[in-house]
């Protein structure tokens, strides 16, 4: 009998005779039944090359389906994919390998009533191959071509202006995007966006047939949006200037961090926006200090650096009174799951024979899912649905106005969830929401809507999106499976309420069109999404009644600030221009709006899956142009809140879709952040995110103080980045000073499994030698016999050598070691092995060019910034730097280019670095990290950023013996070449 949550309850992974995991089980035990334990089963299998063939979670399993079902070439790339969630998808790639044709939305069953056939055209081989075009086609219904390329010529004015053979004019579902101009760094100095005449029509679809540019601009209207930027010589943006004239301005300080920004309405004089930010030596945010001259100060727990405390406040001396506003604190358990919040600016309050406390508790079971919690609601709230609570206005003081519920949360062995039980004694508010979820896949929908599972796959297309939000409230979807149109509001024989949207060629959303019928006239809320700005207008028949601009802040510390300028229609009550500072939570929730004084607009709290648990402001108006809420996400008129890939429903707690990138985040896809929203986040719609994997990140990756450079980069130049699993041993060393091995150094380091492969029995005392000489995570010099020395860099005569040492008799060390500790020579580890490198820009990422400056450049970005916080390592000493190899995503065009004689005399590329992995690799992209740990993983997220595949990733590999591969288009060639060089070598003979 256990009496202990979580005792006797790890994770098991079993693996087969090659290695492969074939089982991964979990133990699950919920807290109200501690003697009650549920083993959870996770089944692979795999081919006999190797690649996975099947994966079924333990729900479906005990049903006899799978979760997911995998077809692979002989390289283990994936041909067909069938998933229960999400439907089955054929890719195939042309002999160049790129994308060519790939079928999506075809049912389990086979049905392709639905299917959606994408086709790729490139230009002739003669050419640099670029792509031209995209042509999607509904089954049954036109081919139409949804994306043209357009690319510059090598004129001088095109050369002048950066532009040479690149893509300048782009048109997408949305419209038409045009480069007009790019930094040598790669920024785009002006970008201009056209919309599609009569953009607002969902039912409007961009189609641009033909091959004249001019008949494709007589599909465009007539307003051009240009953004236009600055930036310095290392590509950081300095100014924006957006599409009505308003100018950002952002300055940094000698570590590239961000040291104050500034905003500049159009006409107007400069003001601040950020006046000072100070970060710890791990890239962590201490103390901001915003224009309003409010000041925000951040606490970690010095063991785990997790975020423990957020205060907000008007200092002594601020013209407004010394105030705390906000002031939030954070318990954690062990593992990193947050136990409470605490805002200690806000009192504790009594009614009804009620303590009501401003905290919130959270209790999980032992796979870490929220179980239950407590927190304070507003006294007049009902049952949580798509409509928003009213405001309590103006801001509350008297006791009456909140009190304390408590909510409960139940999972199946698939870890969706199933019922949500809410209880708020005081007001007597007590319902209870279940979700019928399908017999035969994850697909799940409010009971309202199905109550028994084998109805629920019906509510769902192929590919996975919900077809009906409420009873009497559709959702239509377009062929790239983004959500196209809601009907709210349906009317028999009369115009229906409805929201419509329309996206640009990476999925993100650009307008947003409402209707509502108010008696005898129809109202339409426009939004305009652009860089920097979004413009909003309200439409009552034919007559223009509001037009606000609203001029978003992109750099503006950890909060988010915006400004509303209204050039028609401004509310009475209101002045214009006004500044909104919006302060969040750990997950990134708008809690705390402060206006340009420092005085409060409003505050909201949330309840864990989303929705709106306490809203108060000091006007209905300023309440009413509040649209950034639950996890910093815009919540739309029909309860939704968008992501930027996904929609979430957060009175049900499921995304609206399946993950567009697959299984990065598990295998059901439509699970929010592992069920454990206290903890993580999801920033986009795909993964999960949070402190618990930047700590695993810190373990096993990158060492904790070069981090904040990773994640600074990935932010201020809009790089993602990856890095291969570097162990423990080497991060230690790395920390401790250690020089990194470049090229010409290719032995192992000196860790416990390569001492196991060496000295058998023996390891473990070779280990402890090692770890007393401190030779553990240093390369080694090594024999058949094992470790002979050590590689050190003798910085006096800057040479990189061998110096013996012995792992049986500490005292044949103590001449090393003392050179050593006098610094005259210093020991290598292994540097950061790059896997991957991705450059972004108008919406789509790219791979720089092997041993390119733009590669280059990124890897010195990476050196410069570790040797400003780490002083031991300085940039100009290469032995120091931390990234002295380019990415393995490019090691097959780099040996091909830049090695082809080695390639040629051994046979092909090391098969096991021309592939993707060794996984898990950390990828950092707009600073947040995540782990994937298969190959699919990778490419999904290639996928949902607009990245193209590497070639060689895209195709198979030909073996060619002892471990050796070669690409199918070089393959002939290194054969003609060795025939060469053996015909040579007989006449030399």
């Amino acid at each position: 009998m256990h009496t202990s949550l979580f005792s006797h309850t790890p994770s098991v992974t079993v693996l087969d005779n090659r290695g492969l995991s074939v089982r991964s089980i979990e133990y699950h035990r919920h807290p109200d039944t501690l003697t009650t334990t549920n083993e959870r089963i996770t089944r692979q299998q795999y081919n006999p090359g190797g690649f996975l063939s099947r994966s079924a979670d333990p729900r479906l399993q005990a049903t006899g389906l799978a979760n997911f079902t995998y077809i692979t070439d002989l390289a283990g790339n994936v041909l067909c994919a069938q998933g229960v969630d999400n439907g089955t998808t054929v890719s195939l790639n042309d002999v160049a390998g790129r994308p060519f044709i790939a079928v999506s939305n075809v049912g389990v069953t086979g049905d392709k009533s639905e299917a959606v056939t994408h086709t790729w055209q490139y230009e002739a081989a003669s050419l640099a191959g670029r792509p031209l075009s995209v042509t999607v086609q509904v089954t049954g219904k036109t081919a139409r071509i949804a994306e043209r390329f357009v690319y510059a010529g090598n004129s001088a004015a095109e050369k002048k202006l950066n532009l040479a053979g690149l893509c300048i004019s782009h048109y997408d579902t949305a419209g038409q995007e045009q480069t007009d101009a790019i930094a040598l760094t790669g920024v785009p100095q002006s970008v201009t966006r056209r919309l599609l005449k009569d953009a607002d029509n969902p039912d409007n679809v961009a189609d641009w047939q033909g091959a004249d540019a001019s008949a494709w601009n007589e599909l465009l209207g007539t307003e051009t949006l240009t953004t236009q930027s600055t930036a310095d010589a290392t590509g950081a943006v300095l100014t924006t200037t957006d599409a009505k004239g308003n100018v950002q301005r952002v300055a940094y300080d000698i570590a590239g961090l961000l040291a104050g920004s500034w905003l500049t309405l159009k006409g107007g004089q400069e003001q601040v926006i950020v006046k000072s930010l100070t970060c710890s030596a791990a890239g962590q945010k201490l103390r901001e200090e915003h224009g309003n001259g409010v000041v925000t100060t951040y606490s970690y727990e010095p063991e785990t650096q997790r975020l423990t405390g957020i205060k907000t406040e008007r200092p002594a001396g601020h013209a407004s009174g010394a105030k705390v506003l906000q002031d939030l604190r954070y318990d954690y358990d062990p593992v990193g799951n947050v136990l409470s919040i605490r805002n200690d600016a806000e009192e504790t309050r009594f009614w009804r024979n009620q303590k009501v406390v401003p905290e919130n508790t959270y209790v999980y079971d032992s796979l870490y899912q929220l179980v239950s919690t407590t927190g304070r609601e507003m006294a007049n709230a009902g049952q949580q649905s798509s409509k928003f609570p009213t405001a309590a206005i103006p801001l509350p003081t008297d006791s009456a106005a909140f009190t304390s519920y408590t909510r409960t949360y139940a999972y199946d062995n698939g870890g969706n969830l199933t019922r949500i039980r809410h209880n708020a004694a005081a007001t007597n508010n007590r319902y209870t929401t279940d979700i019928t979820i399908s017999d035969r896949s994850n697909r799940g929908v409010l009971s309202t809507l199905a109550k028994s599972p084998s109805d629920v796959d019906g509510l769902f297309t192929p590919g996975g999106q919900q077809k009906q939000l409420q009873p009497g409230q559709t959702l239509n979807w377009t062929a790239r499976n983004e959500l196209l149109k809601v009907s709210p509001v349906q009317r028999d024989g009369k115009a229906s309420d409805s929201e419509s949207y329309r996206y640009d060629c990476g999925s993100q959303r650009v307008l947003k069109v409402s209707t509502q019928q108010t008696g005898n006239s129809t109202q339409t809320q426009r939004a305009l999404y652009l860089p920097g700005l979004e413009l909003r207008t309200t439409q009552t028949g034919s007559t223009e009644t509001e037009s606000l601009q609203v001029i978003t802040v992109g750099e503006a510390g950890r909060a988010q600030v915006r400004v509303l300028h209204w050039a028609a229609g401004k509310p009475a009550g209101l002045n214009n221009d006004p500044l909104r500072y919006s302060y969040d939570n750990l997950t990134g929730g708008s809690q705390l709006e402060l206006d340009g004084s420092g005085n409060l607009i409003s505050m909201e709290e949330y309840y864990p899956y989303g929705g709106t648990a306490i809203l108060a402001a000091r006007s209905q108006t300023e309440a009413n142009y509040k649209t950034i809420r639950y996890s910093g996400k815009e919540r739309d008129a029909t309860g939704l809140y968008y992501y930027g890939y996904r929609y979430y429903q957060p009175w049900v707690g499921r995304w609206l879709s399946a993950d567009p990138a697959g299984t990065v985040d598990g295998l059901n896809l439509y699970l929010l952040v592992g069920n454990n929203p206290t903890s993580f986040h999801d920033s986009n719609g795909l993964l999960r995110e949070g402190q618990s994997a930047r700590k695993l990140v810190g373990e096993a990756f990158v060492h904790p103080l070069h981090m904040q450079v990773f994640e600074r980069i990935s932010i201020e130049k809009n790089i993602a980045m990856s890095v291969r699993e570097a162990g423990t041993f080497t991060i230690t060393a790395l920390g401790e000073g250690a020089a990194a091995k470049g090229h010409n150094i290719l032995e192992k380091t000196i860790k416990p499994g390569s001492l196991k492969s060496s000295y058998g029995e023996k390891a473990g005392a070779a280990l402890e030698q090692a770890k007393a000489s401190g030779f553990v995570g240093r390369v080694g010099k090594w024999d058949k016999s094992g470790v002979q020395g050590i590689y050190a860099h003798n910085k006096a005569g800057g040479e990189d050598l061998a110096y013996p040492i012995s792992l049986t008799s500490t005292m044949d060390n103590e001449l090393v070691n003392s050179w050593i500790k006098h610094k005259v020579i210093t020991p290598y580890t292994g540097d950061y092995d790059m896997h991957d490198i991705i450059k972004f820009s108008g919406g789509r990422g790219h791979i720089p060019a092997a041993e390119s400056a733009e590669e280059r450049g990124v890897k010195d970005l990476i050196n410069r910034g570790v040797a400003q916080v780490d002083p031991s390592r300085p940039f100009e000493l290469t032995a120091m730097n931390v990234i002295r190899h380019g990415p393995q995503v490019s090691f097959v065009p780099y040996m091909w280019e830049y090695e082809n004689d080695k390639v040629v005399k051994d046979n092909g590329y090391l098969g096991i670095v021309a592939r993707p992995g060794p996984f898990p690799v950390a990828m950092v992209h707009k600073g947040a990290w995540s782990i994937f740990d298969t190959s699919e993983e990778l490419f999904n997220f290639y996928a949902s950023t607009n990245t193209a595949l590497p070639t060689h990733w895209q195709q198979s590999f030909i073996e060619r013996g002892n471990g050796m591969v070669s690409t199918p288009q070089h393959a002939p060639l290194i054969d003609k070449r060795r025939t060469v060089q053996q015909r040579w070598q007989k006449v030399a003979s």
